[in-house]
């Protein structure tokens, strides 16, 4: 099986290298090829000549995508139209990253999100995302569209110069209480147990939309509490209410997945998201390793 993977140098790539070292595959990142341009990708992809194409690029800047909204959905819908194409014309697989964020125009929700729920996004960045994702559908007849929620590994993202738990532990060194929003659940995702999770359903014939989160729920005003308090840190965490720190970007107040086709299919074994920060935090040597 021969894979071509781009955005090989970002947060997810980086673990996705590492997860399918064993495969034949071909690291591309945007000095190899731009999504934006389809001559570039149909290029990159008769050149290598895949079996299957992993595009984890995209314009993951919640907030600048209300500021630049074209370049949303050049990059995030019609790069994925590109790499659609490309797919097509090959007669390759195709596995496309996409986002909660797709999710939370339903105000009252309180029940994670299924495969087969209605998308409804709140920000630009949604709505460029799940425009990409219709692209795929309709352009590929064989495709892995893979959702996921608050990345977090050991490369950190490419466009926002690191991750949250990054953030949250310089912001800690300089700062005696960190105000955190409490109101914005979600599930927090590893990366290089998500790379594993795309590893394994690459190699079945399942293809359709998944869902692929670590289990468990929690605000970013918990998730900075636990990483703290692993991290052996003193300052304090205070909860706010989103209202009280305002952003051009609106976000779900609730975007938690199920990861329910993979439950169908028994391939959920996504473990819970304190045991992947603590297995986080000692790859990037905030920790010591954990006894077990």
């Amino acid at each position: 099986m021969k894979i071509i993977l781009i955005g090989s140098n970002g947060q997810l790539g980086s673990d996705l290298c590492i997860a399918l070292k064993d495969r034949e595959l071909v690291p591309l990142t945007d000095k190899d090829i731009d999504i934006t341009d389809i001559d570039s990708v149909l290029a990159a992809c008769k050149r290598h000549k895949p079996d299957v194409i992993i595009n984890t690029a995209a314009y993951v800047l919640v907030d600048d995508c209300e500021d630049n909204v074209d370049m949303a959905f050049h990059v995030n819908a019609l790069g994925a139209r590109n790499v659609a194409v490309a797919a097509q014309q090959l007669g390759s697989v195709m596995v496309h990253l996409s986002t909660d964020y797709v999710f939370g125009g339903d105000e009252d929700r309180h029940t994670p999100y299924t495969e087969f729920d209605n998308p409804v996004p709140l920000s630009t960045y949604g709505k460029s995302k799940l425009a990409g994702e219709r692209f795929v559908e309709h352009l590929c007849p064989r495709y892995f569209i893979v959702r996921t929620s608050a990345l977090f590994g050991r490369a950190g993202s490419c466009g926002k110069g690191g991750n949250f738990i990054e953030t949250i532990i310089r912001l800690a060194k300089q700062k005696d209480k960190l105000n955190v929003v409490c109101d914005q659940v979600f599930s927090p995702t590893y990366a290089k147990d998500l790379a594993h999770k795309i590893g394994e359903l690459i190699d079945t014939r399942y293809y359709g939309i998944f869902h692929v989160t670590n289990s468990g729920t929690c605000s970013w005003f918990e998730f900075s509490r636990e990483i703290l308090k692993l991290a052996g840190s003193k300052t304090s965490v205070i909860p706010i209410k989103a209202s009280e720190y305002p952003q051009r970007a609106r976000r779900p107040s609730y975007s938690v997945l199920n990861n329910y086709h993979l439950r169908l299919l028994g391939m959920d074994d996504m473990r819970d998201w304190k045991k992947a920060l603590k297995d986080y935090l000692v790859e990037k040597g905030h920790i010591a390793r954990l006894k077990t």
